[in-house]
């Protein structure tokens, strides 16, 4: 049987967003945590048959648009990506949100703003527009705190490490310059997406990190390398790793989260303050700690992100089970 996907695709701040915008199958669930659950569950060869080659490649993200469950809110977002279905992305959302309401998949019930719901919970929108274009997204997120600090492990190629992990949507490991770490362009992107493979299995054999309110939600997915900024005006820069082999073009939505939870908690941000996040390529976010709060009995905040994306085309894709490769694959 042949399934088509209709797809807008694109990409926020040099990564790419894939909005399949017709084709998403029926879910199951009384929330996107659950619905979720259910893709996993029988749909998942539509996340590898479209973010794995031969009709992706390695960074391939995005995901779907579906109706809300809560009727208050505007829409709900599903994510999938090479490294799995996500209960949170950010440039995802930025991009998915922009492609949507640049093509009239999304009708707010208040110009500039929306209420999302996406599997990690409920998020809010405020965006911009000029004329038909949709020129920012500003992302009020999930709760974000600390997991756990200085970890320590030793990884072959780079020797002694101490990690924290930080949650911001999905669970980093998150390594500031130290020792052997000197800094992103002293690494380089071959030997960081060889070492974080590396760190990412030291991480997971100590520690496993289960959120506090879902614990569907669980285990660190992502590494984060942190470091100092390269041009003015810049706060931080980082190279954020997925998958098996991705380093993420954009600052990362969810791994900025996760850092500004991570510097609030080590004293470095406060409420209010402003961080302006570059990605490996010096793409940009502007993060912000909006407030302090609790989730379940731990210590959190409420970060936000803001960006923008651009849209590039259309894209028909077809998976026909006729095809060897109708699933997908990856060269490892």
């Amino acid at each position: 049987m042949r399934h088509t996907f209709f797809c807008i695709d694109g990409h926020t701040a040099g990564n790419p967003v894939r909005l399949v915008a017709g084709g998403a199958p029926l879910l199951k669930g009384a929330s996107m945590s659950e619905r979720r659950q259910d893709f996993l569950a029988r749909f998942d060869w539509i996340r590898t048959g479209l973010c794995f080659e031969p009709r992706g490649h390695d960074m391939m993200s995005g995901g779907f648009l579906y109706p809300p469950v809560d009727p208050a809110n505007d829409i709900g977002i599903l994510f999938i990506e090479t490294s799995g279905c996500l209960p949170m992305c950010g440039h995802g959302t930025i991009g998915m949100v922009t492609f949507g309401l640049e093509h009239g998949l999304i009708q707010p019930a208040v110009p500039g703003q929306l209420k999302v719901e996406v599997p990690a919970g409920t998020i809010e929108i405020a965006y911009e527009t000029d004329g038909p274009k949709v020129t920012s997204v500003r992302i009020i997120n999930v709760p974000a705190y600390v997991a756990a600090r200085g970890i320590e492990v030793y990884v072959e190629g780079i020797g002694p490490l101490s990690i924290d992990v930080s949650y911001g949507g999905n669970y980093y490991a998150i390594i500031e310059p130290q020792g052997a770490y000197t800094g992103l362009d002293d690494l380089g992107a071959a030997r960081i997406v060889d070492l974080s493979g590396r760190v990412r299995e030291a991480v997971r054999a100590k520690f496993e990190p289960v959120h506090p309110l879902d614990p569907t939600i669980r285990g660190v997915s992502h590494v984060l390398w942190a470091d100092k900024p390269v041009h003015e005006g810049a706060d931080g820069r980082n190279a954020v790793f997925y998958g098996d082999k991705a380093i993420d073009r954009s600052p990362c939505g969810t791994g900025t989260s996760a850092r500004l939870a991570h510097l609030a908690a080590t004293g470095r941000l406060s409420v209010g303050d402003r961080f302006v996040h570059e990605s490996y390529i010096c793409s940009r976010f502007v993060g912000r700690v909006e407030k302090s709060v609790m989730l379940g009995d731990v210590p959190a905040i409420i970060p936000s992100i803001e960006g923008s994306a651009v849209a590039t085309g259309f894209n028909t894709i077809w998976i026909d089970r006729e095809d060897p490769f109708w699933a997908g694959f990856q060269v490892k």
